[in-house]
């Protein structure tokens, strides 16, 4: 349906179900779920055209982790183990040699779009201490991180900018953290998604940039989204269509065309600590050989 925009491949499947019923079956698409310390995973693979074709997203593979609960102690812990767990089979297997790029995407100044540059403050930098002190920091991988801003404040596209940090450093991927757009109420600041397909910046609210991914960059790609807006038309759609409305496109403006995002209210608390989070399972899965108390003593 037109009036209804995700960035999440998991929601791009249940439209697709929606809209098609039993009438035609989802080709193109392998999808299972399971559970993770406490966390409920699915993951979906695009298998070709046609899959990507239904759902909307490029070929690739997209895990879409969901959290509960409060996000501190134990419950913390678990989340970021889960998330790490899942983000090191993306990993390619060269991490050991060369070192890996993370890239916060989004405005600092706009909270909801603030997830990537909040991330990249909790991002362990290793790479200038294991060219200076090798045996020291052997267990380590080598990590270097940058928030590359916006092209209204920069003058950059965010994938010109990485880009010309990907040829000088030339990093065996880049890890590209930024905030996503979701379908669905319940699932804003509740859910990540990792995906080795990159992203394209902007593009859930109709902001199309220059794409981050392995055809831009030459090298892997592995998106971690947060959804932290939801589109208003999209979410009247889905109160008209709970209400028992039918032709709900014929009420409604395109999500381009209404210009209106919508968010939780409490935004400010739930970015800070989704950074932190997402920031804690990048650790966890880069450096293999800490724990949760290991990344808090060595960025305090």
């Amino acid at each position: 349906m037109r009036t209804k925009r995700t960035d999440l491949a998991l929601e791009g499947k249940e439209l697709f179900e929606e809209s098609a019923g039993n009438i035609t079956a989802l080709q193109g698409v392998r999808a299972k779920e399971y559970e993770r310390r406490g966390c409920h995973v699915t993951v979906i693979d695009i298998l070709d055209g046609r899959g990507s074709k239904a759902i909307g997203k490029p070929v690739g593979k997209y895990v879409t982790v969901e959290l509960s609960g409060q996000e501190s102690g134990e419950s913390f812990a678990q989340k970021a183990r889960c998330m790490a767990e899942e983000l090191r089979k993306m990993l390619p297997c060269s991490l050991s040699e060369k070192p890996v790029l993370v890239a916060g995407l989004g405005n600092r100044a706009i909270t909801p779009d603030a997830i990537g540059p909040q991330a990249v403050e909790n991002i362990l930098i290793t790479r200038h201490l294991k060219g200076s002190l090798p045996e020291e920091f052997d267990a380590f991988s080598s990590v270097c991180a940058v928030a590359p801003g916006v092209l209204g404040t920069t003058g950059l596209e965010s994938a010109e900018f990485v880009r010309g940090i990907v040829e000088k450093i030339k990093p065996c991927c880049v890890l590209v953290i930024d905030a996503l757009v979701s379908r669905c109420m319940a699932r804003l600041c509740t859910t990540v998604q990792l995906s080795d397909t990159g992203l394209v910046p902007g593009s859930g609210i109709g902001n199309h940039r220059k794409a981050l991914n392995e055809e831009t960059l030459h090298i892997p790609v592995i998106s971690v989204g947060v959804p932290t807006v939801i589109d208003a038309a999209t979410l009247a759609a889905d109160l008209l269509e709970q209400s028992g409305v039918e032709d709900v496109e014929n009420f409604l403006p395109s999500p381009l065309q209404s210009g209106v995002i919508v968010t939780t209210k409490e935004i400010d608390t739930q970015v800070r600590e989704l950074s932190r989070l997402v920031a804690y399972g990048i650790n966890l899965a880069l450096h293999r050989s800490l724990t949760v108390e290991d990344v808090t003593a060595f960025l305090q």
